[in-house]
């Protein structure tokens, strides 16, 4: 089994996952737009740019997205998508470029649970938290 994140936007979803290839050192592999996905005369008008179905592959996990349509566009909450990396150094790299016009819920830090560990809303409104793996078996 394998579980993966599908993150819905306004209509920001390319801008999202350019600026998460850039932050998690990721490639996007597939960006559909729901024109190139088919039928556009169903669509309101100017929504046919808009990501249907949006992939991306960092540090070997997957992270999907798509534009949700008018109307059907949900702010996330009471959920965080949780990033883990190996290094303290990168942990900040990570949340520093997620901050970026974004809301800082709680800054880079060392925890009872890890050397750093931090908790970000993007600019685009989905939560983050970040934490460094090898503090965590340093701490076991």
């Amino acid at each position: 089994m394998q579980l993966n994140p599908y993150l819905n936007f306004d209509g920001t979803c390319e801008e999202a996952f350019r600026f998460y290839e850039r932050c998690f050192n990721g490639k996007i592999t597939t960006l559909v737009t729901f024109e190139g996905a088919g039928d556009v005369n169903q669509l309101p008008p100017g929504w046919s740019k808009k990501i249907m179905h949006a992939h991306m592959i960092a540090g070997g996990q997957i992270l999907m997205g798509s534009d949700a349509p008018p109307g059907r566009y949900d702010k996330p909450q009471g959920l965080s998508v949780l990033v883990t990396v190996e290094e303290p150094a990168e942990a900040e790299w990570v949340f520093n470029a997620l901050a970026e016009n974004g809301n800082v819920r709680m800054p880079i830090q060392k925890t009872s649970w890890s050397v750093k560990f931090g908790m970000v809303t993007d600019r685009f409104g989905v939560p983050w938290m970040v934490n460094c793996a090898a503090a965590a078996t340093a701490a076991a």
